[in-house]
Protein backbone atom coordinates (compact mmCIF):
# COMPACT_ATOMS: atom_id res chain seq x y z
CA UNK A 1 0.00 0.00 0.00
CA UNK A 2 1.03 3.56 -0.66
CA UNK A 3 1.19 6.55 1.71
CA UNK A 4 0.00 8.77 -1.14
CA UNK A 5 -3.21 10.76 -0.51
CA UNK A 6 -5.67 11.38 -3.35
CA UNK A 7 -8.48 13.90 -3.67
CA UNK A 8 -11.92 12.36 -3.28
CA UNK A 9 -14.00 12.72 -6.49
CA UNK A 10 -17.21 12.86 -4.44
CA UNK A 11 -16.54 15.51 -1.77
CA UNK A 12 -13.13 16.91 -2.88
CA UNK A 13 -11.51 16.01 0.44
CA UNK A 14 -7.70 15.88 0.26
CA UNK A 15 -7.47 12.86 2.57
CA UNK A 16 -8.43 9.95 0.30
CA UNK A 17 -6.22 6.97 1.12
CA UNK A 18 -5.42 3.65 -0.53
CA UNK A 19 -7.66 0.88 0.82
CA UNK A 20 -6.35 -1.96 -1.37
CA UNK A 21 -4.35 -2.34 -4.58
CA UNK A 22 -7.27 -1.19 -6.74
CA UNK A 23 -9.39 0.87 -4.34
CA UNK A 24 -9.21 4.23 -2.56
CA UNK A 25 -11.47 5.48 0.28
CA UNK A 26 -12.42 8.86 1.73
CA UNK A 27 -12.50 9.14 5.55
CA UNK A 28 -14.81 12.19 5.45
CA UNK A 29 -17.70 10.98 3.24
CA UNK A 30 -17.01 7.22 3.08
CA UNK A 31 -16.88 7.17 -0.73
CA UNK A 32 -14.77 4.41 -2.32
CA UNK A 33 -13.36 4.64 -5.86
CA UNK A 34 -10.95 3.08 -8.28
CA UNK A 35 -8.31 5.36 -9.85
CA UNK A 36 -8.90 3.74 -13.27
CA UNK A 37 -12.61 4.60 -13.14
CA UNK A 38 -11.77 8.11 -11.96
CA UNK A 39 -9.75 8.87 -15.11
CA UNK A 40 -12.62 7.66 -17.32
CA UNK A 41 -15.18 9.85 -15.53
CA UNK A 42 -13.04 13.00 -15.98
CA UNK A 43 -13.27 12.79 -19.79
CA UNK A 44 -14.20 15.97 -21.65
CA UNK A 45 -17.63 15.99 -23.32
CA UNK A 46 -17.67 17.95 -26.59
CA UNK A 47 -20.59 18.26 -29.01
CA UNK A 48 -20.28 19.44 -32.62
CA UNK A 49 -22.56 21.91 -34.44
CA UNK A 50 -25.10 19.15 -35.20
CA UNK A 51 -25.25 17.85 -31.63
CA UNK A 52 -23.09 14.77 -32.28
CA UNK A 53 -20.76 13.69 -29.49
CA UNK A 54 -17.07 13.97 -30.44
CA UNK A 55 -14.21 11.80 -29.16
CA UNK A 56 -10.41 11.92 -29.30
CA UNK A 57 -9.14 10.74 -32.68
CA UNK A 58 -12.30 11.65 -34.64
CA UNK A 59 -12.24 13.48 -37.96
CA UNK A 60 -14.24 16.68 -38.37
CA UNK A 61 -15.11 19.08 -41.20
CA UNK A 62 -15.01 22.87 -40.79
CA UNK A 63 -18.47 24.31 -41.62
CA UNK A 64 -17.54 27.98 -42.28
CA UNK A 65 -14.50 30.01 -43.28
CA UNK A 66 -12.45 30.73 -40.15
CA UNK A 67 -10.00 33.65 -40.17
CA UNK A 68 -6.57 32.84 -38.74
CA UNK A 69 -4.64 35.54 -36.90
CA UNK A 70 -1.33 36.20 -38.66
CA UNK A 71 -2.33 34.39 -41.85
CA UNK A 72 -3.53 36.10 -45.03
CA UNK A 73 -5.96 33.29 -45.83
CA UNK A 74 -8.73 31.69 -43.75
CA UNK A 75 -9.36 28.01 -43.06
CA UNK A 76 -11.90 27.24 -45.79
CA UNK A 77 -15.29 25.69 -45.15
CA UNK A 78 -15.16 22.00 -46.02
CA UNK A 79 -11.60 21.48 -44.75
CA UNK A 80 -11.28 18.01 -43.22
CA UNK A 81 -9.35 17.79 -39.96
CA UNK A 82 -8.17 14.34 -38.87
CA UNK A 83 -7.22 12.98 -35.47
CA UNK A 84 -8.57 15.70 -33.17
CA UNK A 85 -7.86 15.92 -29.44
CA UNK A 86 -10.46 17.23 -26.99
CA UNK A 87 -9.43 19.70 -24.28
CA UNK A 88 -11.06 21.91 -21.64
CA UNK A 89 -11.77 25.54 -22.44
CA UNK A 90 -13.41 27.83 -24.98
CA UNK A 91 -11.48 26.40 -27.93
CA UNK A 92 -12.09 22.75 -27.05
CA UNK A 93 -10.50 20.97 -30.05
CA UNK A 94 -6.74 20.74 -30.60
CA UNK A 95 -5.62 19.60 -34.05
CA UNK A 96 -3.14 20.03 -36.89
CA UNK A 97 -4.36 21.51 -40.17
CA UNK A 98 -2.32 21.13 -43.36
CA UNK A 99 -0.93 24.51 -44.37
CA UNK A 100 -1.62 26.09 -40.96
CA UNK A 101 -0.03 23.81 -38.33
CA UNK A 102 -1.33 23.33 -34.80
CA UNK A 103 -4.70 24.95 -34.13
CA UNK A 104 -7.35 25.20 -31.45
CA UNK A 105 -10.91 25.20 -32.80
CA UNK A 106 -14.34 25.73 -31.28
CA UNK A 107 -16.64 22.75 -31.63
CA UNK A 108 -19.51 24.98 -32.81
CA UNK A 109 -17.70 25.53 -36.14
CA UNK A 110 -17.17 21.85 -37.02
CA UNK A 111 -19.24 18.75 -37.75
CA UNK A 112 -18.24 15.12 -37.41
CA UNK A 113 -16.99 13.61 -40.67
Amino acid sequence: MSDELKTCPSCSSEYGYQLSDALYACPECGFEWSPTEESKSNAVTVIDSNGTLLADGDSVIVIKNLPVKGSPKPIKAGTKVKNIRLVEGDHNIDCKIDGFGSMALKSEFVRKA
